[in-house]
């Protein structure tokens, strides 16, 4: 190794060396506190540096580090012997004070040079005899009721008192606790035997009271009960004779509303039987009509059956004359077509085509012309045959026809009645007739008059010929007819 090498390392050793002082140095002069340790560092100013929850830094071998406690610390301040009170009853009291450092810089100059580097048990054990001198100083101006009774007030003057001599020394009180309070004679336990009786007392009165207060309300109660009772039966009582009275009158009426209706019920049903007879009548009456002109129907009916059997037969009689004369004319136009037709193909010549056409004209005006003759000749027959099929038609058929028709004459001339709503027949006849009864006897007496006018206005005696259905007529022959009609007798 040469010299050049050796002054390097030592170079690099030097600077090793001079490292490690300084981390050393920086290692010896850090300092951290905790929240309740006032870390002091003292040495070179006059003042100390106080840290409390932080770190620092001190100059080694120049500046030195102390502690000081600023957590909470609990002085038990019994008393040992009994102290006089101010009504001259020895007591003992135990109680127990919490404290702690002044944290204000005051403060804590006047703790530091009285409870450096201590701990929490011996400051309390220097705190005890001037916390305990205070006390008995207090105890000496209480009497012993208020002493017992106002521990309260007794603490706070503890702390007041004491308070001033914790000042001086740095320490501040937080509070103070009365635990507890004794006499040398036992007078506490008197007093509260005496409190005792008196509290039985005002609980036996106050019993006493309350049982006499509970039998008077019982007592209201029950009358107000009774009260009650006696109302509500009363009140019952006249509810049921009211409801007796309702239940009277409510009867009442409806005896007269029942009597009311029942007479009432028998009007209504004389009514609805005078009603029901005239409703009777009147569908009698109806009924007569109805039947009138249901014969009036039946009469119309048979005349135009009659009527049509014979216009049918001249009808069937000229619709044969009328095909007949058809069909001879269709067969000549035939002819005079097919004529003309041969005509018109087997002509060489003008005046053969031309006279085969006025050939075929000719022959078609003489088919048309015997047509036209063939037609008037059926017409006449059918009429000649329809007026002697009325010829045949003797006094009886006459005299039928007019009583078909009958009917239909009575309904023209009873429209006018048909008009009226509503007939009132009042009286009677002279033999007791009911005026229904009198229009039934003058039925006969209107139909004869019907018939004497039909006689009259035809000349036919229809009385006769009604007769010629009778008895006398068939068996002695004695038969009477007037006009065209034959006279037979037997």
């Amino acid at each position: 190794m040469n010299e050049l090498e050796l002054l390097t390392l030592l170079k690099y050793a030097g600077i090793a060396g001079i490292v490690l002082l300084v981390i050393l140095f920086f290692v010896a002069g850090y300092v951290k506190a905790s929240p309740d340790i006032a870390v002091i560092i003292s040495g070179l100013k006059k003042t100390p540096r106080v840290l409390i929850g932080r770190a620092g830094f001190k100059i080694p071998f120049l500046e030195k580090v102390d502690h000081l406690h600023l957590g909470q610390i609990s002085v038990d301040i019994k008393t040992d012997s009994y102290i006089p009170t101010n009504d001259f009853i020895n007591v003992k009291v135990d109680a127990i004070a919490k404290i702690r450092v002044d944290t204000s810089p005051e403060g804590m100059l006047k703790a530091e040079r009285n409870f450096l580097n201590k701990k929490p048990e011996m400051i309390a054990m220097d705190l005890q005899d001037s916390l305990q001198g205070n006390m008995r100083e207090i105890i000496g101006t209480l009497d012993l009721k208020t002493i017992n009774t106002d521990r309260d007030s007794f603490s706070d003057q503890v702390m007041a008192k004491a308070s001033k001599d914790m000042e001086k020394l740095g320490i501040e009180i937080l509070s103070c606790n009365i635990q507890n309070v004794t006499d040398e004679n036992g007078l506490i336990n008197d007093l509260g035997m005496d409190n005792t009786a008196k509290i039985k007392k005002d609980a036996a009165i106050a019993k006493a009271e309350a049982d006499r207060d509970v039998a008077i309300a019982k007592a209201d109660a029950d009358k107000a009960a009774n009260d009650a009772r006696v109302a509500a039966a009363t009140e019952i009582a006249q509810k049921n004779t009211e409801l007796s009275i309702k239940q009277s009158e409510l009867k009442s009426r409806a005896d007269v509303a029942k009597a009311e209706a029942d007479a009432a019920y028998e009007i209504q049903n004389q009514q609805q039987q005078k009603v029901i007879q005239t409703e009777t009548v009147n569908a009698q009456i109806a009924k007569a009509e109805r039947q009138a002109e249901l014969r009036q129907k039946e009469v119309t009916v048979r005349e135009q059956e009659l009527a049509a059997a014979v216009m049918k037969k001249a009808d069937a009689e000229k619709y044969a004359v009328e095909k007949a004369a058809e069909a001879a004319l269709v067969k000549q136009q035939r002819e005079a077509d097919a004529l003309q037709y041969a005509a018109e193909r087997n002509a060489a010549a003008i005046r053969a085509k031309y006279e085969a056409e006025a050939a075929g004209i000719a022959a078609k005006g003489k088919a048309e012309a015997e047509a036209a003759r063939l037609k008037g000749l059926a017409e006449a027959e059918a009429m000649e045959k329809k007026a002697e099929a009325y010829k045949k038609y003797n006094g009886a058929a006459m005299a039928e026809m007019m009583i078909k028709i009958m009917p239909q004459m009575a309904a023209e001339i009873a429209k006018p009645l048909g008009q009226i709503d509503k007939i009132n027949i009042y009286g009677t006849s002279g033999n007791g007739d009911t005026g229904a009864s009198q229009i039934s006897a003058n039925l006969p007496v209107v139909m004869k008059q019907v018939f004497d006018t039909m006689s009259e206005a035809t000349g036919v005696d229809l009385t006769e010929i009604m007769r010629a259905g009778t008895y006398d007529a068939k068996v002695n022959k004695n038969i009477h007819l007037d006009g065209d009609l034959k006279t037979a007798n037997n």
